[in-house]
């Protein structure tokens, strides 16, 4: 198979604070991209600026603000690489992170896509903890790997990876073909949009290569829209989850059943904030949908607890 070409999407919005560094962290890749697209979400800071001086190592797309899965996916249409990634203009890529998954895809074409451990940082660029080891489809993946730095990731494993996967967008690698069929990343939701795609990836997908290295920094920020507002969050993931499901019916019976337990994580997680702001019948009735759906020991724990504040 011919080498992989890489095109690397960052979306940025008022992103001139971080942009910089994301941008040289793809320009000081071991496996050098084919392309870094940036695309400026409609910024009103010096977005635009930071891209533009980097003169004609990237591309740099302008849109009127739409939101970052129509970032993404407006890269994605401009792209001439054959793979695609994605970094967050907060976030970046350690060195080899598309050596990692470009030297495998040379060695086996069957790869549906690949995903990776990564690390998350405090805003200070402290570590956390890796992902794979705080996800249960992680520490199985690593089991699973015995030591080994890769691991395939097989249909019939793909479960709990869609219930709560370690991977997320900036470790993930999809030929650009296939993300194109799969229509990209769906607009309208404010948070779990990337889940929505990766579930609709793993649907069509039997063979996942895993690194299980980390591959890149995610930021966690305090001050993010989910942490500010973590009520209003909970409610837009379910609204998104909830959707999910409705498509999940056509899907293989391992995917569905991890949007299923997601949805279900989803409701308790909106409940437990609910009951927390002092809303107890209304965090009862989030939880409800799940114990029609699911009925059994672990749900009425689950509605007890709430009952219990």
């Amino acid at each position: 198979m011919s080498a992989p070409r890489f095109s690397v999407v960052i979306p940025a919005y008022n992103a001139a604070g971080c942009l910089a560094r994301a941008i040289d962290s793809v320009l000081a890749q071991t496996w050098p991209a084919h392309e870094i697209i940036v695309v400026d979400d409609g910024s009103g800071d010096a977005t635009a600026q930071v891209a533009a001086g980097y003169q004609d190592r990237i591309r740099c797309l302008r849109q009127e603000n739409a939101g970052v899965s129509a970032a993404r996916n407006a890269g994605a249409r401009a792209a001439s690489g054959d793979w695609l990634a994605f970094l967050d203009a907060d976030d970046w890529y350690y060195a080899d992170r598309l050596k990692w998954h470009a030297e495998w895809i040379e060695r086996d074409d069957g790869l549906d896509f690949l995903t990776g451990d990564y690390d998350y940082r405090r805003p200070d660029g402290s570590c956390i903890s890796g992902s794979m080891e705080a996800h249960a489809a992680g520490q199985a993946m690593l089991a699973k790997a015995a030591g080994a730095d890769t691991v395939l990731m097989t249909a019939d494993e793909l479960e709990p990876f869609v219930a709560d996967h370690f991977g997320d967008t900036h470790t993930l690698s999809v030929p650009r073909s296939t993300f194109l069929a799969l229509g990209g990343y769906p607009t309208g939701y404010r948070v779990c949009e990337d889940v929505f795609f990766l579930v609709k990836l793993c649907a069509r997908s039997r063979r996942i290569g895993v690194v299980c290295r980390p591959l890149a920094a995610y930021v966690i920020h305090a001050a993010s829209a989910t942490r500010k507002d973590p009520l209003r969050a909970q409610f837009d993931n379910v609204r998104t989850l909830v959707d999910l499901d409705k498509s999940a019916r056509a899907f293989p019976d391992a995917v569905r059943r991890g949007v299923r337990t997601r949805l279900g994580q989803g409701r308790l997680n909106l409940g437990y904030a609910l009951s927390k702001a002092g809303r107890r019948g209304a965090a009862l009735k989030a939880i409800l949908p799940s114990l029609w759906e699911n009925p059994g020991l672990a749900s009425c724990r689950h509605l007890f607890s709430l009952m219990r504040g």
